[in-house]
């Protein structure tokens, strides 16, 4: 009689969980090595999705705040001459006439610098520029004053200056009641703006009033840059027509471009090398599966005499097959869980550090466990099956 037949004792799925639980206990060393190279693959993979994903909400949400509905004018160069051109001083106006046009704001440069006194060189610029500015520029460009007042039709006409918050920043100017020197004059400054990613070069100027502008500082009325607002359906409408409108007589010299492009162009393009850093994880994905498999294999040597001694009391091969699958899977299972916690927690440092909004794909987190299990499975199959295979008589008598 064959002595895995000797007892008809026969064990339970309970059963096989707490041998299995036993088993994992008695190999502390491996397991946690084990769990953690999975943990770190799919800590990796989680977290180069969140972070992903995180950039990306950040850049979706600055569009819906900015708008992509915002096309700008600007003059170009003369085709036969090269010299560049001028647009005309009714511009504005005329593109504030076109169907779907809701906002028009017009720039012009300047000439003179902006200073915080007379006694710096008038050619340490500091990068900023003075430009003038009309009425309609903050809500053209959908800006917000930080501190103070925005240019109007009464203030314009006299010598006071809205800076831009990097032009602020640069001038050492932190509340509106201060004085910059602009031309051969000071200027009281009466507003600081917010930032304006759509127009860096705005944030970097000192804007003086339009009227103002040209009877203090020598404007002469023609725009050097022109930004229209119109509505969401009618931008490629008013796209066609801007240059014609602008310059009826010289289309040709006129620039149309879209500042919102380069925050599209960036949102699309975001997550071009997940498919790199994904692989990246699923590589420490693999070698965790294989260091599971790898004790599972160790395990089915180290305990040849226990699983001798339970197929002489009755344990059949299925069993035998289930507790080392189970093994394997609460195995990959812990690790896939500090997984998911540990790439979770990068993503949220990571969008905290940057002020991004924390955003974790469902997908991401229920795809990276179900991987673990399936890793868990393939991995606990091998060393299951073999473990199965093993004689209960020649396993006593190795023991």
């Amino acid at each position: 009689m064959r002595r895995d037949r000797l007892t008809p004792a026969r064990l339970g799925p309970r059963d096989v969980l707490h041998v299995g639980s036993a088993g994992l206990r008695s190999r502390p060393m491996r397991v946690v090595l084990s769990a953690l190279g999975i943990a770190i693959g799919i800590a990796t993979m989680i977290a180069v999705v969140g972070i992903s994903a995180s950039s990306k909400e950040q850049l979706l949400r600055q569009l819906d705040e900015l708008g992509t509905n915002m096309l700008t004018v600007a003059p170009g160069q003369d085709m036969f001459s090269g010299q560049a051109t001028k647009l005309p001083k009714e511009a504005p106006g005329m593109i504030g006439r076109i169907p779907g046009v809701e906002h028009v704001g017009a720039t012009g440069d300047l000439t003179p610098t902006v200073r915080r006194s007379e006694k710096i060189p008038a050619s340490d610029t500091g990068g900023l520029t003075v430009k003038a500015a009309g009425e309609g520029l903050l809500k053209a460009l959908r800006g917000k004053v930080n501190a103070g007042t925005w240019l109007n039709g009464a203030n314009g006409r006299y010598p006071s200056v809205v800076l831009g918050n990097v032009a602020a920043q640069r001038l050492g100017i932190t509340t509106p009641g201060q004085q910059v020197f602009i031309g051969n004059r000071y200027f009281t400054v009466i507003g600081i703006l917010d930032p304006l990613p759509l127009a860096p070069e705005v944030e970097r100027a000192a804007l003086v009033g339009w009227e103002g502008a040209g009877t203090l500082l020598g404007f002469d009325g023609h725009p050097t840059k022109i930004y229209e607002r119109s509505t969401d359906a009618s931008v490629e409408a008013v796209r066609k027509l801007l240059a014609r409108t602008a310059d009826p007589q010289n289309p040709q010299n006129v620039e149309v471009s879209n500042p919102s492009s380069a925050l599209q162009a960036k949102a699309a393009t975001e997550g071009a090398f997940d498919s790199l850093l994904l692989g990246l994880g699923g590589v420490a994905l693999l070698v965790g599966g294989v260091g599971v498999a790898n004790t599972m294999i160790i395990s089915v040597l180290e305990r040849r005499h226990e699983i001798g001694l339970r197929r002489s009391l009755g344990a059949t091969r299925g069993q035998i097959r289930i507790q080392f699958v189970t093994e394997s899977l609460l195995l990959s299972g812990l690790g896939g869980l500090a997984g998911v916690v540990l790439g979770a927690a990068a993503t949220y440092a990571f969008a905290l550090t940057g002020g991004m909004p924390w955003v974790v794909p469902p997908w991401a987190v229920g795809g990276g466990f179900a991987a673990t299990l399936c890793i868990g499975t393939v991995a606990g199959l091998y060393p299951a099956v073999r473990a199965a295979r093993l004689s209960p008589t020649l396993a006593l008598q190795a023991a």
